[in-house]
């Protein structure tokens, strides 16, 4: 019972110290997403060119961080024409170049991994597509497409193809106009729907293995008595236990510093990120969008690009003298104290009151039932965003 209660208290701890970013980074999402339309996104995606590959991660970096709406928007788009190697680097851009990835992982572990993660997530796409060049062919593409075609249904699909953004006006009258701000409050709203399992999983887990698992034991599965031996282990270990960890998207951010506490290495912690895509839940979708031969392929050759870059990113922060040489992940003990944590949680937590207020009187609920309907199958979404409060 004591261990127990341990765990919950750093898991709140935890949970405490991210709140006022979670709020921050939905909300900057969520302005973003209002202002940028996914319906031209096929369009804009007819091939692997280097150009496509650039819009695929800017669509990304503007999209949810829900590793699962990603993934059905991916299928979405690539049903309506778009390139699947694009289709791709557009889901892994989606939930490791988001605005709010960055802000908990510079909270939690350090500005240097913030950096590493934007640096690293480029430099895996382009791993990603030298594989997909080197060894897809284009009769796997085929049998994908068709599998595609048959509309199984994975999760998250109607969130992922919901596009309320508002495309007429200058930047700042779009964000601010009645229907911008009922926009930004869906989209806020729905991406805590989306994802708040995975940050509760994440925060759970992270708990546990703080309370419970001993920093000598990750000292010795990590290596770090190998120096030499630990840079090559981490980026080769992280997506494994990213993977048999089932949390994906920010989630799995908390059980990083856990992990880094313990002693995995930098570019360990890069790969462990990555990894949220091919978790087991994921895995699982994959092979109801495209089949188990994709998916097959799709897991070993992620793995493959999430371990090169994540040693990649190791030698090149190395060499800059940016890795960190003090362990110092936030992982806190369960308190809570007048200071400026606390004076953050507040205001934000008022700033999601204001958005949850909206979402709630713009008809939000009805929206919010939609998230797990099939693609197509929840009608026009902008209709119910543009009824008056009620």
């Amino acid at each position: 019972m004591g261990a127990s209660l341990a765990a919950l208290g750093f898991a709140f701890a935890m949970f405490w110290e991210i709140l006022w970013a979670l709020v921050l980074g939905f909300t900057l999402s969520a302005i973003v997403q209002a202002v940028v339309s996914k319906s031209q996104m096929s369009r804009l995606l007819p091939d692997d060119s280097p150009r496509s590959l650039a819009i695929a991660c800017g669509l990304g970096a503007a999209s949810s961080s829900c590793s699962y709406a990603a993934v059905a928007l991916a299928r979405s788009i690539f049903r309506k024409g778009a390139n699947f190697t694009a289709a791709m680097a557009f889901e892994f851009a989606s939930t490791n170049l988001v605005i709010e990835l960055g802000i908990i992982m510079a909270l939690l572990l350090g500005w240097q991994f913030t950096v590493a993660e934007f640096v690293g997530g480029p430099l895996m796409i382009i791993l990603l597509w030298g594989l997909f060049r080197l060894f897809l062919r284009r009769r796997s593409v085929e049998e994908a497409r068709r599998q595609a075609e048959r509309g199984v249904a994975g999760s998250m699909e109607g969130h992922a193809t919901m596009d309320m953004s508002v495309t007429e006006g200058a930047l700042i009258e779009r964000i601010f106009s009645r229907q911008g701000f009922t926009a930004i409050s869906h989209y806020f709203v729905m991406d805590w729907g989306a994802i708040w399992r995975d940050i509760a999983g994440g925060l759970l887990l992270a708990g546990a293995l703080a309370a419970w698992v001993p920093k000598e034991f990750w000292q010795r599965f990590f290596l770090i008595d190998h120096p030499v031996a630990a840079y090559f282990w981490g980026p080769v270990v992280g997506p494994i236990v990213a993977i048999l960890s089932f949390v994906c998207s920010i989630g799995n951010v908390p059980l990083a510093a856990v992990l880094w506490n313990g002693g995995i290495s930098f570019g360990g912690v890069i790969s462990f990120i990555f990894a949220d895509l091919i978790v087991l839940p994921i895995l699982n979708i994959y092979r109801k969008y495209y089949g188990g031969r994709m998916t097959v392929f799709l897991l070993v050759s992620s793995y493959a690009a999430m371990v090169l870059a994540g040693l990649l990113v190791e030698l090149g922060f190395m060499a800059t003298g940016l890795v960190p040489r003090e362990r110092a992940a936030v992982v806190v003990e369960p308190h809570i104290t007048l200071n400026y944590t606390t004076v953050l949680n507040v205001v934000f937590l008022m700033l999601a009151g204001v958005l949850m207020v909206r979402f709630f009187r713009t008809n939000g609920l009805a929206m919010l039932r939609m998230m797990n309907q099939p693609e197509g199958g929840h009608g026009r979404h902008r209709d119910l965003t543009e009824h008056r409060p009620h």
